[in-house]
């Protein structure tokens, strides 16, 4: 049981300072969390730290870390939530669907599997209330409103 718990705080910190740190913002790392997860087969995979570390291990650590990350965005009050948004598009250039059921289908993708509905919910309705108001300000800014 403590060399489990040793690897998986040995996991947790490579994750962490080789490459949830330098990412910018937790979208960031909410997202590069979630593009870890095989959609085929619903586990997490890391290619370098699955060279070192058993694959199992490495998924329960990655899912975990997916979650607390999850949560933790929650946490954060709508205009922080609102800031780390456009730190992350601003970031990446990448942008969000106009369209909500595209928008939602999107943020689904981002959410890890094992959180509770209401939290589903609740971060589902954040990002699409925040994307509207991004839309709607750029949308003035383009036309010089």
């Amino acid at each position: 049981m403590q060399d489990q718990l040793r690897t998986n705080r040995q996991i947790l910190y490579d994750l962490a300072s080789r490459y949830l740190e330098p990412l910018p913002g937790c979208f960031a790392r909410l997202i590069y969390l979630a593009g870890l997860r095989n959609p085929a087969t619903e586990r997490y995979e890391h290619p370098d730290l699955s060279l070192v570390y058993h694959p199992e291990a490495v998924h329960q650590a990655l899912a975990k870390c997916h979650e607390e990350l999850f949560e933790r965005t929650l946490e954060l009050s709508l205009m922080e939530q609102k800031q780390e948004l456009i730190q992350y598009l601003d970031a990446t250039r990448q942008p969000i669907p106009e369209d909500r059921k595209k928008r939602r289908e999107l943020f689904e993708k981002w959410i890890p599997l094992a959180a509770p509905d209401y939290l589903k919910e609740l971060f589902q309705s954040n990002l699409l209330a925040l994307c509207d108001l991004l839309h709607e300000r750029n949308s003035k800014a383009r036309s010089g409103k």
